[in-house]
């Protein structure tokens, strides 16, 4: 896992051998789960957690403070109720959500337009300064969550990353509280 650091952040992979070193591209969608502890259950409202705090401990510590800075979105997930398995309830379609998607790489594609980034999870810090920014109480907010929760400098990048891309989707050309305060709730793993 810890090899996935770097490719995360420079969006290439190196491989070093006796005569060459070669690199090669890799910008990729980084997508992973894990249990919240060895038996499973912790956090559950259903089943009882058997893990003492120290096993815990140990369990989330094999994801190391930098790798789990490289990753945009955390997010803890309920159980899923049987109920839930078996409802009729009409889902979205993937092609209502492709439609989305497509209309949120647009605004993306037009901002960047002639720069080096395509999506806003291209965006290094000057192109954060330019179009990550922040009102009075939204800067608030983010100076509570970063001392809060601890973030480190590329936490709140990816804060503001995502942030910006909640913006996107909901149509505003700034990013308010409620975009913010989402894009924060996405750092669950930081507790």
């Amino acid at each position: 896992l810890e090899s996935l650091r770097q490719p995360l952040e420079d969006g290439v992979v190196t491989v070093s051998r006796a005569n060459s070193t070669e690199r090669f591209p890799a910008n990729f969608t980084f997508a992973a789960s894990m249990n919240p502890c060895p038996c499973g259950n912790y956090g559950s409202t259903e089943k009882e957690c058997t893990c003492s705090a120290a096993q815990i401990h140990k369990y989330r510590a094999k994801l190391s403070g930098p790798l789990l800075d490289r990753i945009d979105i955390q997010v803890q997930v309920a159980d899923v109720k049987y109920d839930d398995l078996v409802s009729e309830k009409p889902e979205e379609s993937s092609a209502v959500v492709r439609q989305r998607v497509n209309r949120v790489r647009a605004v993306q594609t037009a901002r960047f337009e002639g720069l080096h980034c395509v999506t806003n999870s291209d965006m290094g810090e000057a192109e954060i300064s330019k179009y990550c920014r922040l009102s009075k109480s939204c800067e608030e907010i983010l100076r509570y969550a970063f001392e809060r929760l601890s973030m480190s400098a590329r936490a709140r990048s990816r804060v503001l990353k995502v942030a910006r891309t909640i913006a996107d989707m909901a149509g505003e050309e700034h990013i308010n509280e409620k975009h913010l305060l989402e894009a924060v709730s996405y750092r669950t793993m930081q507790d």
